[in-house]
């Protein structure tokens, strides 16, 4: 599978077989998380890798009622040891460089035969709480994992026209 293929395949999978990962998969999904980029490498990223399926049911609750979340095999916190410095762009460094690592684990996941959802509607005290995460270390998002049960639905977007300007800012 290329990556243009991957990018093409990649969906919000909501709906997961019951199914376990396999631990190899899971391991060259993670070694794409870790070979991502980041500002500085100062690789501020850490993951939790959550299967337990009653850590995952917890996790539901956090992820305001998405049972999809407690259906996946495998749920990843991703979180940052930071001191949540800007770059010079105005951006928090860790939000952008653990936003790339978690895109690498979902095409990644794609080239394995699995699917990803990003999951950003969760509480995060209650998710910290849950995954013993400290007061100090944010979660960026959740991620599920997992064999898809569903079917890719079409994606509706923009066309390249319509997003890609040619040297300058273009209205509209």
């Amino acid at each position: 599978m290329t990556i243009h293929e991957a990018i093409a395949a990649r969906y919000s999978v909501r709906k997961y077989l019951d199914q376990p990962v396999e631990e190899d998969k899971l391991r060259r999904v993670m070694e794409a998380a870790r070979l991502a980029p980041s500002a500085r490498n100062l690789q501020e990223w850490r993951f939790i890798v959550v299967r337990d399926a009653e850590t995952r049911q917890r996790l539901v609750e956090a992820a305001c009622g998405q049972e999809f979340v407690g259906e996946a095999p495998v749920v990843i916190a991703a979180c940052a040891v930071t001191d949540g410095t800007a770059m010079t762009c105005g951006q928090i460094r860790y939000t952008v460089d653990v936003s790339i690592a978690l895109e690498h684990i979902a095409l990644a996941a794609v080239a394995e035969g699995l699917g990803t959802c990003w999951v950003c509607a969760f509480h995060a005290p209650e998710a910290k709480q849950i995954l013993g995460v400290p007061d100090e270390v944010p979660i960026v998002a959740l991620m599920t994992l997992g064999y898809p049960a569903d079917e890719p639905r079409p994606k509706d977007r923009l066309p390249c026209e319509t997003i890609v300007m040619a040297e300058r800012w273009r209205p509209g």
